[in-house]
């Protein structure tokens, strides 16, 4: 059964390096009960409040199995927490997993409802930590295997163990993986995300926009 191997968190710390001037990137393992609350796992907090955190990204989390992948393309151990990430999962296959999915972790419920976009501060970080980072977006964005952030449905506790249960799965079939196709490399499938109910506000404004550009072009035409 799926399960969280890893529940990482982490503070901000002054980096010059990060583009606000601190990052919350390095998430260390913790033992025992953790509460996931509305806008994240306490002993969490964001840096930069402009592009991450809020309710639709109140969790990240990423797969063990995906960790091993970039370990053994980058030659070098990847620890848990190493991408940022809250939850280590262990046998769930998050990028497969379905916008709105919800899991049981604990006694918290949590909803799949964004993917995570790389920017330069992973890229410096990942360099920094003695990783390989030549063109590090570019090909974290090729592999397609973002993550998932999630939202807190039901606020409880949960704890490295426990079992992840899928408890709801919509069944549109648009998928983590679909979601970042269509916000990188792949816009022609912003449309999908118009199926999902709940949609995140930012996602949905793109898809709209997209729909709108494209029946405006075909309209003009």
């Amino acid at each position: 059964m799926p399960s969280v191997l890893s529940v990482n968190v982490g503070r901000p710390r002054e980096a010059a390096w990060a583009g606000i001037g601190r990052t919350s990137i390095d998430k260390r393992p913790v033992t025992g009960p953790v509460l996931a609350r509305r806008l994240g796992l306490d002993g969490d907090r964001v840096s930069d409040t402009r592009h991450h955190g809020g309710a639709d990204q109140a969790v990240y989390a990423f797969a063990r199995e995906d960790l091993d992948g970039w370990a053994d393309a980058l030659g070098l151990e990847v620890p848990d927490g190493q991408f940022g990430e809250n939850l280590t999962t262990l046998g769930l296959d998050v990028n497969a997993a379905e916008l709105g999915e919800r899991w049981l972790v604990g006694d918290a419920v949590l909803e799949v409802a964004a993917v995570r976009i790389p920017c330069n501060d992973f890229k410096t970080w990942m360099g920094r930590c003695g990783y390989d980072d030549r063109a590090w977006v570019r090909r974290f964005t090729e592999e397609q295997a973002p993550g998932a952030y999630l939202r807190v449905v039901v606020e409880g506790e949960l704890r490295a163990g426990d079992k992840v249960t899928v408890v709801h799965r919509p069944g549109h079939g648009v998928t983590v993986r679909t979601m970042f196709r269509a916000l990188t490399t792949d816009r022609s499938l912003l449309p999908e995300l118009l199926r999902v109910d709940g949609l995140a506000a930012k996602s949905r404004a793109r898809a709209e926009a997209y729909v709108a550009g494209t029946t405006g072009s075909a309209t003009g035409a």
